[in-house]
């Protein structure tokens, strides 16, 4: 549980506080968001008050243990929620990229175009003629441009 603990989580302290805006910011999915919860309020025995949702506030008010089970319960359900609505939306990216890809859009870096004298250029990096930042001045390239494909070309 420990390595799924925040560094700030860990500082907090018994009776402490621990304010979030959103229920969403205790963890990745419903699993971490529950794991965080019951780490928070039973093991540090810190209250949580959520912002966004005036049920989930873990201080008792007057012992009141209702209020306790019903904070429990919302949580259940929200975390539940946050994690769905995270899938949904990975989907339709998902969805997105796969649609524009159909229509030709293509994705990552733009291939560069090597001038005509690279490889000549190349020779003289391996002779030790130019060093790479002179080499990619004379061809146009930023310096990791150059490298990339100075490098990629020994490879082969």
């Amino acid at each position: 549980m420990t390595d799924r603990v925040s560094k700030n989580v860990k500082k907090i302290e018994a009776g402490d506080l621990l304010i979030v805006k959103s229920i969403d910011r205790l963890g990745r999915n419903y699993s971490d968001i529950l794991l965080q919860w019951q780490y928070i309020t039973k093991e540090k025995k810190a209250d949580i008050l959520v912002l966004d949702m005036d049920l989930l506030d873990t201080r008792e008010r007057d012992g009141n243990l209702t209020g306790t089970l019903i904070a429990d319960l919302v949580l259940q359900i929200f975390a539940y929620v946050a994690q769905t609505e995270r899938e949904l939306i990975r989907q339709r990216q998902m969805e997105g990229i796969a649609a524009a890809k159909e229509k030709g859009k293509r994705f990552g870096r733009k291939p560069v175009l090597l001038p005509v004298e690279f490889e000549e250029v190349c020779l003289k990096c391996d002779a030790g003629e130019l060093t790479v930042r002179q080499a990619a001045s004379r061809l146009g390239l930023s310096t990791s441009a150059f490298f990339r494909h100075y490098q990629h070309r020994k490879m082969i």
